[in-house]
């Protein structure tokens, strides 16, 4: 308790020393005050409808918040809503990253400057179809940890982080001038258990962080509120397209007296690898929208922005048909596209809402056109079995966590004795594996398709077996999200006999600087590279159709991955992250083949399958 008050004393401290910072430069406004008053919200004491949309300012450039801002604005949005990303911020314990991308309060303060209030939902756990739900991958190199529970390990890391963020953006809640309305507590708990001393720990902390000065709420499916909810704090409903009379139906009978939310109204859908791209139906959300409003329910519709899953911050979703990995592009079939293109169910919830409030909207910010440009050649490669890191040495394959390692690839080496055939088995492999013989690739593992195990062939003595295993993303929704550790994360066998004394390769491919290209064919996994002059920066789509499986990388930035089967056949490159001139581009592709390019297109490719 003593630990817990001294905590909580320092960061109060840092949080007026950063208010009276910031305050006095940024933030001219005055404090006011947001809550519930009988059956409504109410912003200084009036009566007030929120009306929200999601964006989350890691999906879209730093760039580009302003523009999106203004047209949210011009939609008719007075709130937006932004998920917390903890292992965004504290990529390893006790290292924290606020800068660029990552710089959540000028995020913040820049959707007050453009006369937007701000829906703040910190988790810690998110869901979001990010990586792991949010958390950081760390937490599992502890094999006891039990995240999203009362485990004392979790606990108190999820408390120190939530005491980090707050010096961020506390300071930042209305009740001190900022723009934050609302602070969510957990997200969406009733999906997952009923531990409502859980809850009330997570509720705990965010006070004693400093979270005081906003409204704090819940938010779960409206047939899970008793799971969920917390009999002090608001309860939100979240749902989908069709649904809304139902689900407000529910939740009057769960707080006959309000307020009414929709924390979630879900107005399109993510993509997995080799599924359908999924579509929305503009006629039903309009019709789901006007009549919330017209009951003078507050709604937050997710997305507005979409945006992108850049690098390796993709989730996956699990179920009893197996494992099923999202895709990079989180476009969301939304009112704004990836590349803040304006969609006709943008002008569509614009008009709902202009006739719903009366308000005179501006007119919105002018599309950035996307440019095309015609193919580069890959024509330097660097082989990946040329570039190894050195190796952690182990009886027994370890996962990345245990290795310190997040996200990207690892790889698994050691030697058989034959001749001898049997099956290769392991228990489980998460991720993406490809099985070689001395380099041979002799097949594959994909966790999606429920495969643990190959036939083999060993012809001799000493022959060298490479298990190189893709982190595809772990699952961030669902009771499987507390046994996520990536790369092989249990036993090894084969022929019915363990295998052990293993070199494992850490691959993160966080730094490509040192890699050494050749002009010469490469064989297995590669590295490729190429320049691409640039006129004038403009956003674009990279077209990996003529690639397999991997990640692309621009000017030292990783977008995020290709696969041929799709339905994602592109990767938005967006126009701030080019420069004038010459632009490096680095493809790193598993199947290693001649003649590989890239071009870039106008417009993006996300609805096109291939066989498996």
């Amino acid at each position: 308790m003593r630990r817990r008050l001294l905590c909580c004393s320092l960061s109060v401290l840092m949080q007026v020393l950063l208010l009276g910072a910031r305050t006095a430069g940024a933030q001219s406004a005055a404090p006011h005050s947001f809550g519930v008053q009988g059956d409504h919200f109410a912003l200084d004491g009036k009566p007030f409808q929120i009306i929200s949309g999601a964006m989350h300012y890691t999906r879209i450039p730093r760039a580009y918040w302003r523009d999106r801002l203004r047209k949210a604005k011009a939609m008719g949005l007075n709130t937006i809503e932004t998920y917390v990303f903890w292992n965004v911020h504290e990529p390893s314990p006790g290292r924290y990253d606020f800068s660029g991308n990552n710089d959540i309060a000028e995020y913040i303060r820049e959707a007050q400057e453009e006369g937007l209030y701000v829906i703040l939902r910190p988790g810690p756990y998110v869901c979001a179809e990010w990586e792991f739900g949010g958390y950081p991958a760390w937490l599992l190199k502890d094999r006891n940890m039990v995240v999203r529970s009362r485990n004392p390990a979790f606990l108190a890391a999820a408390a120190r982080w939530l005491h980090r963020l707050s010096e961020e953006v506390a300071p930042l809640q209305i009740g001190n001038g900022g723009p934050i309305i609302a602070v969510q507590v957990e997200n969406e708990y009733g999906s997952y258990g009923d531990d409502h001393a859980y809850m009330e720990e997570i509720h705990r902390d965010l006070v004693e962080s400093g979270f005081t000065k906003a409204m704090l709420y819940t938010a779960d499916g409206a047939d899970v509120l008793q799971q969920g909810a917390l009999p002090e704090l608001p309860a939100a409903i979240n749902f989908g397209t069709g649904d809304a009379h139902r689900s407000f139906d529910l939740l009057k009978k769960f707080r006959p007296n309000g307020p009414f939310l929709c924390g979630e109204y879900w107005d399109g859908w993510f993509d997995h690898w080799g599924e359908k791209h999924e579509t929305g139906n503009t006629s039903q959300q309009s019709s789901d929208l006007k009549w919330m409003l017209s009951q003078g329910y507050s709604v937050n519709i997710y997305m507005f922005d979409g945006g992108t899953s850049f690098g390796w911050m993709n989730g996956a979703n699990s179920d009893d048909k197996g494992y099923h990995a999202d895709v990079t592009s989180y476009d969301y079939d939304v009112a704004i596209g990836e590349n803040g293109e304006l969609r006709p169910e943008y002008f569509a919830f614009r008009q709902i809402i202009e006739q719903a409030t009366g308000a005179k909207l501006p007119d919105p910010p002018k599309a950035t056109a996307a440019t095309a440009w015609p193919a580069v050649e890959l024509n330097w490669s660097a082989s990946l079995w040329e570039n190894l890191p050195a190796p952690v040495q182990s009886q027994h394959p370890l996962p990345m966590e245990a290795v310190d390692q997040a996200y990207g690839y690892i790889l698994y080496r050691t030697t058989l004795n034959g001749p001898l055939n049997g099956k290769l088995k392991f228990e489980p492999v998460h991720g993406y594996a490809q099985v070689y013989l001395d380099g041979k690739l002799l097949g594959t593992l994909d966790r999606r398709l429920n495969q643990t195990a190959i036939d083999l062939t060993v012809p001799g003595p000493k022959t060298r077996l490479d298990v190189l295993v893709e982190n595809s993303g772990r699952v961030n929704y669902g009771k499987t999200i507390g046994d996520e550790r990536a790369g092989i994360s249990g036993t090894a066998s084969f022929a019915a006999q363990p295998l052990t004394g293993w070199s494992i390769f850490p691959l993160p491919l966080q730094n490509l600087s040192s890699l050494t290209y050749k002009q010469t064919p490469c064989s297995g996994p590669c590295f490729y590279k190429a320049e691409l002059p640039v006129a004038t920066p403009a956003d674009s789509f990279l077209d990996a159709r003529n690639l397999t499986k991997g990640a692309v990388w621009v000017n030292g930035r990783i977008l995020g991955r290709f696969w041929n089967i799709g339905p994602q056949q592109t990767l938005y490159l967006p126009g701030p992250w080019l420069r004038k001139g010459s632009n490096e581009i680095i493809v790193f592709d598993l199947n290693s083949a001649t003649g590989k390019s890239i071009q870039g297109l106008d417009h993006p490719i996300l609805d096109e399958l291939k066989s498996k």
